[in-house]
């Protein structure tokens, strides 16, 4: 695909906290006509809900990051759930593409829940189907790997051109940062400026701190969601990512340093670490379409600190919304704002 301008682009999950990146990621690549769906107003887990979408919006592009996510806690309380709402709204935006019969794009974003609890590091894409996701991810990994099958046999079947994604661990202003669902480092983050703020003593932490994550700045994973867009028409995964890991423990102290809470860290591990080990080859992105994470960590870190930090003083104010999410009505070029339909993404 030489350009995006002129292109009618529908993002699902377009409100969502990967979404409102990807957004202004196309703006910049030259599109205009960028449609987020309200989870209200098409409900993807409805197939003739998906099918009036398609209908009513007629995408030349559609990016489906719409998902039901969460950190280890939710994962652990919603298997079921988070099953069935991934899996019904892959199937119905993979097939509702194949009867609209117009695309020229269909770009789904899957997940590192995917591979396989024990498969070696850095993860290659050829080793997704090695062995069993980690045991509190499966029914999400499941649900998002399923539709990479669904995608190849489609595009191999019927023509539909879908291009399929993994991106690490996200992180950055305006991710999600509910107790009950966040992810490791937003659940991080709050519980140590809190922690700061309140004097706390002491702050519980999940696990051991032995496992290590790869973290990819969402702002980053949106270049790479765009460039793919553009550039990629391959029928094989490709990985989104740093190629960089660091050890639970690590982050838990810089987090702690980067907030400057003072008290102490005490590991409850009668809890689960999840994963052991999750870093990507990244190799393939570059070679494909040109994508390199271009933001350090701790530069990562800090820009999202100051901006939940900025969140609580608006909060406190009387301020309505969440800092670093207030500006997504500049580039929604099509539909008023709305609520997230996907939390995105992982453990």
């Amino acid at each position: 695909m030489e350009s995006l301008a002129g292109k009618k682009i529908v993002v699902t999950g377009g409100s969502g906290f990967l979404g409102g990146f990807v957004m202004k990621r196309l703006l910049a690549h030259g599109a205009s006509g960028i449609f987020a769906p309200r989870s209200c107003d098409y409900n993807l887990c409805d197939r003739a809900e998906t099918e009036r979408l398609y209908t009513e919006r007629t995408p030349d592009i559609l990016i489906h990051l719409a998902a039901r996510v969460g950190g280890i806690g939710a994962n652990r309380q919603n298997p079921g759930r988070f099953f069935f709402e991934n899996m019904a709204m892959g199937l119905h935006v993979v097939d509702e593409a194949r009867r609209y019969g117009r695309l020229e794009k269909l770009v789904i974003v899957g997940t590192t829940c995917s591979y396989p609890k024990h498969a070696p590091t850095p993860f290659r894409e050829e080793s997704l189907w090695d062995g069993y996701p980690e045991e509190t991810n499966a029914p999400y990994g499941i649900a998002k790997k399923a539709l990479l099958v669904m995608a190849q046999g489609y595009r191999e079947q019927y023509g539909v051109p879908g291009i399929y994604l993994i991106p690490a661990n996200l992180y950055g202003p305006g991710d999600n940062f509910d107790p009950e669902s966040s992810h490791v480092i937003p659940a991080l983050i709050r519980k140590f400026v809190l922690a700061k703020k309140n004097r706390s003593p002491s702050v519980e932490v999940w696990g051991t701190g032995s496992a290590s994550r790869e973290f990819l700045y969402a702002e980053d994973a949106a270049e790479g969601v765009a460039l793919a867009t553009l550039h990629y028409d391959g029928m094989a995964p490709v990985n989104l990512g740093t190629g960089k890991e660091i050890r639970i423990r690590e982050l838990v102290e810089e987090i702690r340093v980067l907030v400057g809470y003072e008290g102490d860290i005490v590991w409850n591990t009668s809890l689960p670490d999840g994963q052991p080990r999750r870093t990507l080859d990244v190799q393939k992105a570059f070679q494909e379409f040109g994508f390199q994470a271009k933001t350090d960590l701790r530069a990562g870190l800090v820009k999202t600190i100051d901006c939940y930090q900025e969140s609580l003083s608006k909060k406190a104010a009387g301020w309505q919304g969440f800092a670093g999410l207030g500006d997504l009505t500049e580039v929604r070029m099509a539909g008023p704002a709305t609520r997230p339909q996907d939390k995105s993404h992982e453990t």
